[in-house]
Formats: structure tokens, sequence, C-alpha cells
């Protein structure tokens, strides 16, 4: 919150106990859940987000647990070039939501 600069308090931003349990919660209200793991097969570039969506961002280092993954209804990967094989944790979440938020507006823009 401190970094944010403030975009934090503009932001749903939830804080569980157990992460599984609050994915089955989200899913049964229509929300799909959206994990990233760089072993993923889909490219997050080329994934559609044009849904009531949540994403989750794995532990710098570990990334997301089996059974976590295995909850999500889909799974993305950065593609990553040269000798970086991994992004810290919130810069990976900035990448991913940044792409929901460019995507979605153009979806906006063709419907019009």
């Amino acid at each position: 919150m401190k970094t944010s600069a403030g975009a934090a308090y503009h932001m749903k931003i939830a804080r569980v106990n157990n992460i599984n349990e609050t994915i089955k919660e989200l899913q049964e209200e229509g929300v799909w859940i959206c994990g990233t793991d760089m072993d993923a097969r889909i490219d997050a570039f080329d994934q559609d987000y044009n849904m009531p969506i949540a994403v989750v961002i794995g532990s710098e280092g570990e990334g997301i647990s089996r059974l976590t993954k295995e909850n999500c209804d889909f799974l993305v990967k950065i593609p990553m070039y040269g000798k970086v094989n991994s992004l810290n944790a919130s810069v990976s979440a900035g990448i991913i939501m940044y792409e929901i938020v460019r995507k979605r507006k153009k979806v906006a823009k063709t419907s019009k």
C-alpha cells in the first residue's frame, strides 16, 4: 500500500486464509480464476480476459501450489526471453493486470 502511490485504494484486493476455499467460492459466483505459472501452455498475451476474473500470483521462487493450479480455471505464462527465466511477483502481477485492462479496453472499443 505504501509504494502504490494510492493506486491500491482503487482496486479490489483480498487477503484470504485459505486460497483454495476462496477460489471455489469465487467460481460459484461466476468469477473465473486465472493462475500464473511459468510452465503454462497459454501465453498471457493470447488469453481472452473478457469475463469476471480473479488473478492468482504465486510466491517468488515457489510459485502457485499444485492444488491451487488444479483449482484455477486456466493458467497463463509471461513469455521470457534471454537469460532471465522468472520475474518478481509484483512485476508479474502488474504485467498480467495491465494486459487484462488493455484487452478489455480493446474489446470495449470494437463493440461500440
